[in-house]
């Protein structure tokens, strides 16, 4: 039996192969404001909105922030959120072996609703789903990942997170959890120093991991 009591997952790139949408929606974003920056959609991987503005978008351009939440807003109301291949049956496998399941993504409760009409059972895979909403700092501070270990009554040290940013990775090993990087936004080789584990998706995850 794992020595885990609960497992901590993000959510774009993680639990949905959802980075390829949101790279093309970035990249036109971005081409509109920054034409002379090629690859600034990369380098937002794994940031809040809230950081993308205050870096990106502040000053002149902050009058730009209201369009472009429209446009965002929009952009995720028909997204699709096609699930990372092994998600469902690893995360039902865990939670068959007593480990309790939390959400932990900077997405907001906005966001969040696009995801439960298009996946009903969504919220029975889980426990918690702390969101952007819920924390003070943002990854890569490790607030949301001790507020989750807490809302599941776990020490952060008996907690396995997934993640698959750079920031995310940060947040996760900073709070003290067991870390394995979910390689599909970077390749495994960028992710080592900073995770103890790395996967291409969950399936037989349960098995490479050695959680059963």
């Amino acid at each position: 039996m794992t020595r885990f009591k609960a497992a901590l997952f993000d959510l774009d790139g993680v639990i949905f192969d959802t980075e390829p949408q949101y790279t093309r929606f970035w990249g036109s974003e971005f081409r509109r404001y920054y034409p002379d920056r090629p690859g600034l959609e990369q380098a937002i991987k794994g940031q809040t909105l809230t950081q993308i503005y205050g870096k990106w978008f502040s000053g002149p351009l902050e009058a730009e922030q209201a369009g472009l939440t429209a446009r965002l807003n929009a952009f995720e109301a028909q997204m699709d959120f096609p699930y990372v291949p092994g998600t469902a049956a690893f995360i039902q496998g865990l939670r068959e072996m007593g480990i309790r399941t939390a959400v932990v993504t900077s997405s907001n409760h906005p966001k969040m609703q696009n995801v439960f009409r298009t996946h009903p059972e969504f919220t029975a895979l889980f426990d918690r789903i702390v969101t952007s909403e819920d924390i003070k700092h943002s990854k890569p501070a490790p607030d949301c990942y001790l507020k989750a270990a807490e809302l599941l009554g776990a020490d952060p040290a008996d907690c396995i997170a997934f993640e698959d940013s750079f920031n995310g990775l940060r947040s996760a090993m900073d709070a003290g959890t067991t870390v394995v990087a979910v390689t599909t936004a970077h390749p495994a080789a960028e992710l080592k120093d900073l995770s103890h584990f790395q996967i291409p998706d969950f399936s037989d995850a349960l098995d490479l991991l050695g959680l059963r």
